[in-house]
């Protein structure tokens, strides 16, 4: 008997042959099924590679005149992008302002859902339109099943006022989506495990795509060195023994020495390993990092061609 054409085109709304008896299984065949379907996230999102690049070089456009990143989403699309905002500021020093995240029905729905607010597409571009957002931003539309009216309504506003625009989804996009927006990108995972359950591969997904974008552009943008996040704050006491280790190992300092040393700098970790090569005061360790575009290396490389 021939299959049955799907009853929705969306991927993400179909229904997933190898799961169909899931209802069935053990705990630990469910387990075993459920890791068999999140293997096909990495790959399906290493194939989006180029686009998701693109949304770096869009970022750090932004980032360096002075404009911001906003992720617009509903449900559990709205609620990574507000994850992966409010992460910015801890982790790497910056503005809260920096990187916002909008969702559906506003903050509330992080928590309880708001039934219906992502069918009102007005409803995005107003809260597009309260961010002020202009030519220097960057907006990301998230909605994996690629059809959500609050988020198309928020980016077509934003397009208006003269912004970037980007989208992801987790389904074939539309052609005209690749002309509407400036860059999509759309990890293919497949159907879900639970038909419809787009928290789990396409939010996978999803959650890996904004990690690569926000970390790719604060690596550009200097806030790390080597591999270590040398623009945070010691803000509370996980953050000043990470802040002296950072010190300790770039440095070769003793603890209490780092400890100093980071007072010194009013507790910015980037300050303090600038006034060390630089054998300055804070003032002018920044002054020479903002010369450089916040790069440590260039810092570094400077330095040490003139004691060369």
């Amino acid at each position: 008997m021939a299959s049955k054409q799907p009853l929705d085109p969306r991927l993400t709304e179909q229904r997933n042959p190898a799961t169909a008896e899931i209802d069935r299984l053990s705990p630990l065949e469910i387990v075993d099924v459920i890791n068999d379907e999140d293997q096909k996230v990495a790959p399906a999102v290493q194939a989006e590679r180029k686009s998701i690049a693109r949304a770096i070089e869009f970022v750090e456009e932004a980032f360096r005149s002075g404009g911001r990143l906003i992720y617009v989403g509903a449900g559990t699309s709205g609620r990574l992008g507000v994850l992966d905002a409010s992460e910015m500021p801890p982790t790497y020093g910056t503005d809260p302002e920096m990187v916002q995240g909008v969702i559906a029905g506003g903050l509330d729905a992080l928590t309880r859902a708001k039934e219906g607010a992502e069918d009102q597409p007005q409803e995005g571009a107003a809260a597009v339109e309260a961010r002020r957002v202009g030519p220097k931003d960057f907006v990301l539309g998230i909605a994996t099943s690629g059809t959500t009216p609050f988020v198309h309504g928020a980016l077509q506003r934003a397009k208006e006022l003269g912004a970037k625009t980007g989208f992801l989804l987790c389904t074939p996009p539309l052609p005209e989506y690749r002309t509407r927006y400036d860059v999509v990108i759309a990890p293919l995972v497949g159907p879900e495990v639970v038909t419809g359950s787009t928290r789990m591969k396409a939010g996978t997904a999803t959650k890996l795509v904004l990690n690569m974008i926000t970390t790719g552009a604060m690596i550009r943008l200097g806030k790390v060195f080597g591999n270590l996040m040398v623009d945070l704050r010691a803000t509370n006491e996980k953050l000043q023994d990470r802040s002296e280790r950072i010190l300790m190992e770039v440095l070769d300092l003793s603890r209490p020495r780092a400890r100093d040393l980071l007072a010194e700098a009013g507790g910015s970790v980037k300050t303090a390993i600038a006034m060390a090569w630089t054998g300055t005061d804070p003032k002018s360790a920044q002054e020479r990092l903002r010369e450089v575009g916040g790069r440590l290396g260039e810092v570094l490389g400077a330095e040490g061609a003139d004691g060369a």
